[in-house]
C-alpha cells in the first residue's frame, strides 16, 4: 500500500479529490522558535521575550521549556553579552600625545569607532566640548572618545582650527570637523554636540532632528509686522 504522506503526483490528485486527507505542513525552526517565543512570554510575568531574558531567568525555564533549544538560545546570549562585554570597554575620554596617535586611533580595532577633540586650555568652546565629550562617552561605551592638546598631538596646529574633532573608524578618517562655526559657537548645547557626532555615524543616537533652536527669518518677520499695521 502506497504511504499517503508521500509527495507523489498520484497522493496530490487522491489530495485534491479528497479521498486522501491532506499532508500536515512541516513545522520549520523559525515557527519552532516563534512558538517558544510565545510559550514563554506567556509564562513570564512581565512578557519579556526569549532575547530578552537573562541567564538567570533562562535557568529558570530549562526546567520546563525543550532544554536542547533553550540551551542552543542560552549559548547564544552568552555570545552576545560577551560580544557586548568587549566592545562596551571605554565609557570614558582618554587622553593622548603624538606618541600615542597611531596606537590609540590608527589601530583602534576591528569595528571601533573613534572620536578624537583637539583642544587648547583657555579657549571656553574647547572647554565646553571637552564636558559634553564626558558624558558621550559614558553614555556611548562602545566608542573611544579621546582628547589631545593640539600641538601636543600635532606640532604648530593653528588655534583658528579650534576646537577640532576628527572621527575614525577602524583606523580611516571619516569625518574632519574644524572650528567653531563647525560646532555653533559658545552656545553650543549638549543635545547639539550629540547630533553633530551622531551624523558622523560614530554613535547611533536618538537625536535625528537638529535640536537647534529654530531663528526666524528677521526680513519674513518685518514683512509680518508691516502687514499687521
Amino acid at each position: 500500500m502506497q504511504n499517503p504522506n508521500e509527495d507523489t503526483e498520484w497522493n496530490d490528485i487522491l489530495r485534491s479529490k479528497g479521498i486522501i486527507p491532506q499532508k500536515e505542513k512541516e513545522v520549520t525552526e523559525d515557527q519552532i522558535v516563534s512558538m517558544l517565543e510565545e510559550t514563554i512570554e506567556k509564562k513570564t510575568s512581565d512578557g519579556k521575550k526569549l532575547s530578552e531574558l537573562d541567564l538567570d531567568e533562562l535557568d529558570e525555564l530549562e526546567d520546563s521549556e525543550d532544554e536542547a533549544v533553550l540551551l542552543e538560545y542560552r549559548n547564544k546570549r552568552i555570545a552576545e553579552l560577551k560580544a557586548l562585554a568587549e566592545r562596551q570597554k571605554f565609557g570614558f575620554v582618554g587622553e593622548i600625545s603624538a606618541q600615542d596617535y597611531i596606537n590609540e586611533v590608527n589601530k583602534a580595532g576591528e569595528g571601533i569607532w573613534v572620536v578624537l577633540h583637539l583642544y587648547k586650555q583657555g579657549i571656553p568652546l574647547c572647554a565646553l566640548i571637552n564636558e559634553y565629550m564626558k558624558c558621550l562617552a559614558a553614555k556611548y561605551p562602545t566608542v573611544k572618545f579621546l582628547k589631545s592638546i593640539s600641538t601636543t598631538c600635532i606640532p604648530n596646529y593653528p588655534d583658528k582650527n579650534l576646537p577640532t574633532v576628527f572621527v575614525y573608524f577602524e583606523g580611516d578618517m571619516k569625518k574632519q570637523l574644524a572650528g567653531p562655526l563647525e560646532f555653533r559657537g559658545p552656545n553650543l548645547t549638549q543635545d547639539e554636540f550629540e547630533y553633530i557626532i551622531g551624523k558622523t555615524g560614530a554613535i547611533e543616537t536618538n537625536i535625528k532632528e537638529d535640536p537647534r533652536p529654530k531663528v526666524k527669518d528677521k526680513l519674513f518677520s518685518d514683512l509680518a509686522e508691516t502687514n499687521d499695521w
